[in-house]
């Protein structure tokens, strides 16, 4: 990456933001539309949405059935659509299975490390390790797991500042599977990924990445990575809704049972029993969501043309300006890393005597637009002791404008409540 790069993404940002023909929307108050939640989902640009319109439009058919041109058209840009999303990724096609959302991939996961045609299946007296930071997708399945199999469900505790405390906790060979974020999805805080890895392989573990909040906003490589299971959405990543990738270490996903039986994912099928397809399709029971992956597709092209190590680049100046401007509010505190080398895209923060909500009503009456609850991480905010905060979460279409125009409503939030 060049400074010249990043500084061509400056000048080309307003032709970027045309690409999103929302953000032009003037809101209820009056006051044009500053996007500050696709941490929770992202806009789409022109190019992602006509994608999908001319796929529809042009060969929607029926995938791996059949011998017309339409199936053959629909069939080669779904496994087209696999092979750009995997090249985005750092992986293999064979290695990406497509699901509803990264909440179903993780369940894949969950669901069949508990299955006894596993070899490796997780059983009574095994131990399934997470961390306090997580979203509930990447915890409540872990959970269940535990339940439906006699494991034990342990975490790594959150340090004062938001991040993964790796001294609380120490793994044994008892420990079967570490699940954990990339980034986290209110504190930002980026996971120490190579020594939790690290640990897990001292003690014949697996590991289980939520890339979510990761791979929108920075270059990420699963292979380099070396996770055996990630999982992330499309719609965090400029990406349609219904749409979701598991990425399986190849050996792990031939080896894994199906989750969901139905049509597609079969070999034969006879009146006593059935043999499964091999890894993907075995994981992609009856008709795919064919539109979708070719709109995850064009939008992992979309972000690829831009350059990964410039969108972060520019990211990270906004999420600079937002946690200067916070931080000199009186009164304001941030939940997350101080340091903008340990932290992600989200800025999560509490107003003192304020409700988070209070907070965000004042912004959306401005036309700034956060997220604020706790944000499906309740475990996360139980243990800052409090109920819920305030988030800003930026993408590459994001301006510094915009985010002045957040500083600027938090203030005047203060005032109108003090």
């Amino acid at each position: 990456m060049t400074a010249a790069r990043i500084a061509d993404l400056g000048r080309e940002l307003s032709s970027i933001r045309a690409d999103f023909p929302i953000l032009a929307r003037v809101m209820r108050g009056g006051n044009q539309l500053a996007y500050l939640d696709s941490g929770a989902t992202s806009q789409r640009p022109l190019q992602v949405l006509d994608a999908e319109r001319d796929f529809l439009i042009t060969s929607n058919g029926s995938v791996h059935r059949g011998a017309h041109q339409l199936m053959e058209e629909s069939t080669d840009a779904y496994e087209q659509g696999r092979a750009d999303i995997a090249a985005f990724v750092g992986a293999d096609t064979d290695e990406l299975v497509f699901t509803k959302n990264a909440t179903e991939s993780i369940n894949l996961v969950s669901y069949t490390l508990g299955d006894n045609r596993f070899e490796r299946a997780i059983g009574p007296g095994d131990v399934i390790v997470t961390t306090e930071l997580e979203h509930h997708a990447n915890l409540i399945p872990w959970q269940e797991l535990a339940r439906r199999t006699g494991a034990t469900l342990r975490w790594y505790g959150v340090t004062d500042d938001g991040r993964i405390d790796l001294d609380s906790l120490e793994l044994d060979e008892r420990v079967k599977l570490v699940a954990f974020s990339h980034h986290s999805n209110v504190t930002g805080a980026i996971a120490p990924v190579a020594e939790l890895v690290s640990r897990a392989k001292a003690v014949g573990a697996l590991t289980v990445l939520d890339a979510c909040q990761s791979v929108p906003h920075q270059p990420v490589d699963f292979h380099a990575l070396d996770v055996d299971f990630a999982a992330f959405s499309g719609h965090k990543m400029l990406g349609p809704n219904g749409i979701g990738v598991l990425y399986g270490r190849r050996d792990l996903l031939q080896a894994l049972p199906p989750f969901i039986t139905g049509g597609s994912m079969i070999e034969t099928v006879t009146m006593a029993a059935t043999t499964y397809a091999p890894a993907p399709q075995r994981f992609e029971a009856g008709t795919p969501m064919t539109s979708q992956v070719v709109g995850l597709a064009a939008a992992a092209r979309y972000l690829s043309d831009i350059g990964m190590d410039v969108v972060e680049a520019h990211e990270n100046e906004l999420v600079a300006a937002a946690l200067a401007g916070l931080g000199a509010i009186e009164g304001i505190r941030i939940i997350g890393p101080a340091s903008l080398e340990l932290r992600g895209s989200p800025v999560s923060f509490v107003v003192d005597g304020i409700h988070a909500h209070d907070v965000g009503q004042v912004l959306d009456d401005d036309g700034v637009a956060v997220r604020v609850g706790h944000h499906c991480a309740w475990p996360l905010h139980r243990r800052f002791g409090i109920a819920a905060t305030a988030r800003a979460s930026f993408a590459v279409y994001n301006t510094l404008d915009e985010v002045d125009r957040l500083v600027a409503g938090v203030k005047r939030a203060v005032e109108f409540f003090a």
